[in-house]
């Protein structure tokens, strides 16, 4: 982790909390990593593990089921895992992301179905709303539930979903009424089990990156889904979807945050114990002012997304803002990394050395939950409003 002082939003009871995290991804994810990586997949065990030690659904209510502690504690065990490097273990996807849909839209009987299990590590979630021809423009979307009695019947499919391949339960965005002047107003949630009939989980994808984390491809065939299945009402899909988006943002600027943390780390202990024409790189002035741009850099954008952790955990964080974060965060990720290569020379090539892995993780930050390109969109479109 970066030392850039005190991090003023944190109390001692997160710093207790930050200790164990640390200490159980050092004990029970870091030595699994690579093989998970070979494997594609994380393994249930550590999911069960997690949830064991109070590290999955840690911001759901406590009496829906969840740990109800504070986002703040949530985003700590999100940034221990990425100071370890290991991006396998979907957990902030499930329990950050899928979690408040249901606690802030779901039924009773959807609160106590789900999020107890999700907590102990004993479900996974997912959220299905990229498709083959729909990323992020959801008026894209083909995926249909249509109308039969009581009933809807699934149709469609969707792709690049995280914790796909070993889901339980997918959050499935689909069109409820064609008819509808906009997609604001036709699309609804569903909540669709793994084995229901019709309910297909295609390939594990061959990423660039994020090898031990399963991506896959989800086909539905008419999948008779029961009125319970509905999460929310009716047609308002595309509002929660709205509502929600925020968060996931954020937290993609957290583990964005963190990587450059970690990768600077790596990269001032490197150069430090590498010899150059007779001396350590970190001697040469060039590196010198090169490891002085990049902390700078670092340490002002910590400052800002601090300060959004501090706003949202109130909940008071904006679209527009939630957007700034991700998109700046993601491409400075993307920038450290570059560099950091760079410092380690060849060595920086090697899949063996941390930077490298941490190098091809990063290209999909930009991309994912909305591409930094659609980011700038509703970021000037909040300027020309206000």
């Amino acid at each position: 982790m970066l030392d850039i002082g005190l991090r003023r939003i944190f109390n001692e009871d997160h710093d207790l909390l930050r200790e164990n995290v640390r200490r159980f991804m050092k004990e029970e994810v870091v030595p699994h990593h690579d093989q998970w990586g070979k494997d594609g997949q994380v393994s249930r065990e550590i999911w069960e593990k997690a949830g064991t030690n109070g590290l999955l659904g840690v911001n759901s209510p406590e009496e829906m089921g969840g740990i109800g502690a504070d986002f703040l504690s949530s985003m700590i065990v999100f940034e221990e895992q990425t100071y370890c490097n290991c991006s396998g273990p979907g957990w902030a996807l499930s329990s950050d992301i899928i979690m408040p849909y249901i606690t802030h839209y779901g039924t009773q009987e959807q609160i106590d179905k789900f999020i107890p299990a999700m907590t102990a590590g004993k479900c996974i979630g997912a959220i299905g709303m990229t498709e083959p021809g729909a990323g992020s423009d959801l008026q894209g979307i083909r995926t249909n539930a249509k109308k039969d009695g009581d009933d809807y019947i699934l149709n469609g499919s969707k792709v690049f979903i995280t914790n796909g391949y070993m889901s339980d339960v997918v959050v499935v965005v689909a069109i409820t009424n064609p008819k509808a002047k906009s997609a604001a107003h036709g699309i609804s949630l569903f909540l669709v089990e793994a084995g229901m009939e019709g309910f297909i989980k295609g390939r594990k994808l061959n990423k660039m990156g994020l090898k031990a984390q399963d991506t896959s491809e989800l086909f539905f065939e008419d999948v008779r889904l029961p009125k319970s299945a509905l999460l929310g009402e009716e047609g308002k899909g595309f509002f929660y979807l709205m509502n929600e988006l925020p968060q996931e943002r954020l937290l993609i600027a957290v583990h964005s945050m963190a990587a450059c943390e970690f990768l600077f780390e790596e990269t001032r202990k490197y150069v430090k114990e590498r010899k150059a024409f007779g001396k350590t790189l970190s001697k040469l002035q060039t590196i010198q002012h090169k490891l002085a741009e990049m902390k700078t850099e670092i340490s002002v954008t910590r400052a800002f997304v601090d300060q959004c952790l501090e706003i949202h955990n109130t909940r008071g964080l904006d679209s527009s803002t939630a957007s700034m974060a991700k998109y700046w965060v993601s491409d400075l990720q993307n920038r450290i990394a570059y560099e950091c290569v760079q410092l380690h020379g060849g060595w920086g090539y090697m899949m063996e050395y941390p930077v490298a892995k941490a190098y091809v993780d990063a290209r999909v930050q930009p991309i994912y939950g909305g591409s930094n390109e659609i980011m700038k969109e509703l970021i000037a479109r909040q300027i020309v409003q206000d």
